[in-house]
């Protein structure tokens, strides 16, 4: 295979690309598109705190508890008239939860007996559950208090009846708790490789087929190696730029985002952003090389962009599989494409940095994959039934 045809078919691939909207609009709407609907969501989870905001909190027979009521007005939380159907009322949403305080209840505080509450809740609604765990928090501190007192006037340390206490030290760096709220950037980033070269990969293979110019481009004393070469090259270099793009994107979003709320110390510096894309690189040569072979075997362009949309879904399956199956990352990852860079970037968004002998692994078995890839596709273009679509 001469290296100087691949380049021209390269140069060829990119120019065409380029002059394309279809191929740029499939290169740039993702890295854009992704990283936005990240700031949304973490927006969307810190507007749901309400941290800083009064709970109001309807309670049915407030009057039955009023040191129940005092303390919770103590810590943020509004006490409101009840509504008319305590139930009805959390079932459409027009109250977050209802607290019912039974009639027996002074009866049974004064007793020293435990006086069951009912907090009417809807475990549907994510609005709501903030404000009810921090109800749920009260009344248990609450309870909490009352205990200790009881104990301390029968003259018993309240220390007895806790005869173990655990302590919980977190060893955890910010960073690596950060991780895993920001494990969803590694996806983005693989996805990224998957569907910057989507539409070059199609165009150049079925789509070329259709509009009847592929087999004039193999009439040509070329050989294919160099024809699927430089049309592999051209698809990894929208693939590539797919992905730095989108960490470039995704690395500005997260400084506009203000995680701190969520207690989240982010430090997505420009060197783990490098390192990322020294990581994803590769993967672009191997999507690339995978998405040829496919859009080659497609009989029509849209065959080929149905089949090649379900790849999107392809860096996923790592991701979820380690997730499901509690897996922590082992050598052997790093010899399957894929699931080698994913664990190589959780490393990096963890703060643990780079491993050389994982990364040079890694990216071996990628750039081996994709290259194999090529070669089948350069044996495809030798079959009739390829080449005429029969």
């Amino acid at each position: 295979m001469k290296l100087r045809h691949a380049m021209v078919v390269l140069r060829k691939e990119l120019v065409d690309a380029l002059r394309d909207k279809r191929s740029l609009l499939s290169a740039l709407v993702f890295p854009l598109v992704g990283p936005l609907l990240v700031v949304v969501m973490f927006r969307m989870i810190i507007e749901q705190q309400d941290v800083d905001e009064p709970v109001q909190l309807p309670v049915v027979g407030a009057e039955h508890a009023p040191g129940l009521v005092d303390f919770l007005e103590r810590h943020e939380i509004e006490v409101m008239p009840p509504p008319d159907d305590p139930h009805e009322a959390v079932r459409t949403g027009a109250a977050k939860a209802v607290l019912v305080i039974p009639a027996e209840y002074p009866t049974r505080f004064r007793e020293g007996r435990a006086a069951e509450l009912e907090l009417l809740v809807d475990r549907s609604r994510k609005e709501s559950r903030s404000s009810v765990q921090r109800v749920e928090r009260a009344v248990e501190g609450f309870s909490g208090q009352l205990g200790t007192m009881r104990l301390l006037a029968r003259g018993v340390d309240p220390q007895l009846a806790r005869p173990v206490a655990l302590a919980r030290v977190d060893l955890a760096t910010p960073q690596q708790r950060a991780a895993d709220i920001l494990g969803m950037i590694p996806m983005f980033v693989a996805m990224a490789a998957f569907i910057g070269g989507l539409y070059v990969a199609t165009d150049g293979t079925a789509g070329e087929r259709e509009r009847g110019s592929l087999e004039p481009l193999l009439v040509n004393p070329v050989d294919r190696r160099a024809l699927a070469g430089g049309k592999w090259l051209a698809t990894a270099a929208l693939s590539a730029g797919s992905v730095v793009l989108t960490l470039v994107t995704s690395g500005i979003a997260l400084r506009q985002t203000p995680l701190s709320e969520l207690g989240i110390d982010v430090q997505f510096s420009a060197m783990d952003a490098l390192q990322l894309a020294i990581v994803m690189l590769p993967m672009s040569l191997l999507a690339a090389g995978l998405q040829l072979v496919v859009a080659t075997f497609a009989r029509s362009f849209r065959e080929a962009q149905t089949y090649l949309s379900l790849f999107m879904f392809l860096p996923m399956l790592p991701g979820m599989y380690m997730t499901t199956a509690s897996l922590d990352p082992a050598p052997w990852m790093s010899f399957v494409p894929i699931l080698g860079q994913q664990v190589l970037m959780t490393a990096i968004i963890r703060g643990e940095g780079l491993d050389p002998a994982a990364l040079a692994i890694a990216s071996t078995m990628a750039i081996a994959v994709g290259l194999m890839c090529v070669l089948w596709t350069a044996r495809l273009f030798g079959r009739e039934r390829i080449i005429y679509g029969n």
